[in-house]
């Protein structure tokens, strides 16, 4: 009987990877990352504002918190990478079993993290929120690294990997609509300071309630990501790859892979740009214009242009190439960051429409980079001879953790120097005039320079062309 279980195991394993790739492959991808960006967006956006404003934790403080827990967090990354890349394949596959494995003890993390503990003493507090923000790391980690390298396993097909790509985004896309557009509408609220004027605060409470909310939806996303994508391509182990040997020659393609070193520098800048802006167009529009529902409306908005780009990226990119359509979406970002700076309006809906004008190019950017990285694996397969999939996705992973560190560390370190005071308690605090006006410079000159460094370093030193990728393409394809 037991024989027989195994047999039909076996055969229903089988079955599944003979499927063609197709629409069911596609949604299954994207629900995966509307699972992850339920936390991703959620931290990115709202965590520095709920440890300042909430918590009452000081911006230095929270900066240096998020510096040396993403450093960990990448040195996490590339462990789980070689975990994973060492593992055996069970009929589930390598990668899917971790997404079903790690999305609870992931949620409960997330929950933890906007626990509104502003009762503690302030070293308690400090120590909580360290330890929380820590195990949130590690076990973002346990499902984001077996996802983003998923997608190399699930087609050989240059076009089906750029469709895994787009559906990635769009996945991002929605989970980042709802979270932008339901956060500042619930967890902030109007209070008065002492001359009557309203000021917007956000409340723990609140927070707390929606993190469980969007918890239990990422859970949900994660098991169908796990249910409806298939891994077709065998990366089983050999015993090279699992000895330090093979770490050696990985680590040695890595050093020879100058698409990837790019790309992580490129990644790094990124993710500093986007983190940021993210965190301080919180402070502009609840503290600069005192209006956190036009924020819900912008977060709506920005989510519609990065879907209106969706049925066009294929063609631009199949036209132009992924470089060239890089540099052109980078540069047009910086090109509306740096208007919006000096402009200086006081007027919200000008800063959103040309904020929405500097969308379209990050949105296009972060369709395409999900691309790159398998592009940089393929690259990295010609340099070494075998695959290292979730240890290259690792290791560019490792960089968004750095550019994430190095952006949670400068912007609450900024909100310090720029004169921003934390408050906590249901404490009431007027911001000078001028702290304001520098929250908006920051918010607006920061992406403008880093969006403008990204396309020429892309433009400079990223080597993968179109007539490039076509020649690994075909010598990949003339070796097996």
């Amino acid at each position: 009987m037991k024989m027989l279980l195994q047999s039909d195991q076996l055969d229903a394993s089988r079955e599944k990877k003979n499927r063609r790739f197709g629409l069911r492959d596609k949604i299954g991808y994207m629900f995966g990352d509307i699972g992850n960006d339920f936390y991703f967006v959620t931290v990115g956006t709202f965590l520095t504002v709920f440890y300042t404003d909430v918590l009452g934790i000081a911006g230095a403080v929270v900066g240096f918190l998020f510096l040396g827990a993403r450093f960990w967090d990448g040195i996490t990354d590339i462990m789980m990478g070689r975990i994973v890349d060492t593992s055996k394949p069970n009929k589930n596959g390598k990668f899917r079993p971790w997404i079903r494995r790690m999305a609870i003890p992931l949620a409960i993390s997330g929950i933890l993290l906007f626990a509104p503990v502003s009762g503690l003493d302030m070293t308690t507090r400090i120590i909580y929120v360290c330890i929380t923000y820590i195990l949130y790391g590690m076990a973002y980690t346990g499902v984001n690294i077996p996802y983003g390298s998923m997608s190399s396993v699930m087609s050989s097909d240059p076009a089906e990997r750029a469709s895994l790509s787009t559906f990635r985004n769009v996945g991002s896309s929605l989970s980042s609509a709802v979270v932008n557009f339901i956060v500042p509408i619930f967890c902030f609220v109007t209070i008065t300071d002492a001359s009557g004027a309203p000021l917007q605060k956000p409340d723990g409470n609140r927070f707390l309630f929606i993190m469980i909310v969007f918890a239990i939806l990422a859970v949900a996303a994660h098991f169908l990501c796990f249910h409806l994508c298939t891994e077709r391509i065998n990366t089983e182990s050999s015993s090279i790859q699992k000895s330090d040997d093979g770490m050696k020659t990985v680590l040695k393609g890595i050093l020879k892979n100058k698409p990837l070193i790019v790309l992580l520098l490129v990644s790094i800048i990124l993710l500093l740009s986007q983190q940021i802006t993210g965190t301080m167009n919180t402070y502009v529009y609840t503290q600069y214009f005192q209006n956190s529902g036009l924020l819900s409306i912008a977060g709506i908005l920005m989510t519609v242009c990065t879907l209106s780009l969706a049925p066009f990226i294929s063609k631009i990119v199949g036209r132009f190439g992924k470089k060239a359509s890089v540099v052109v979406a980078a540069l047009s970002s910086a090109l509306f960051y740096f208007l919006l700076g000096v402009m200086q309006t006081e007027n919200v809906y000008v800063y959103l429409a040309v904020s929405l004008l500097a969308t379209f190019g990050a949105a296009f950017f972060n369709t395409i980079v999900w691309a790159l990285v398998l592009d940089v694996i393929d690259y990295q397969e010609l340099v070494t001879g075998y695959r290292s999939d979730a240890t290259i996705y690792a290791t560019y992973s490792f960089s968004r953790k750095i550019g994430q560190a190095l952006a949670g560390g400068l912007s609450g370190l900024s909100l310090t120097l720029i004169g921003y005071i934390s408050s906590s308690a249901g404490e009431v605090v007027v911001q000078s005039p001028q702290t304001v006006h520098n929250i908006y410079n920051v918010a607006t000159f920061v992406p403008a320079l880093t969006y403008l460094l990204i396309g020429m370093i892309v433009f400079a030193f990223y080597p993968l062309t179109k007539k490039k990728l076509a020649e690994i393409n075909e010598k990949l394809r003339g070796e097996k």
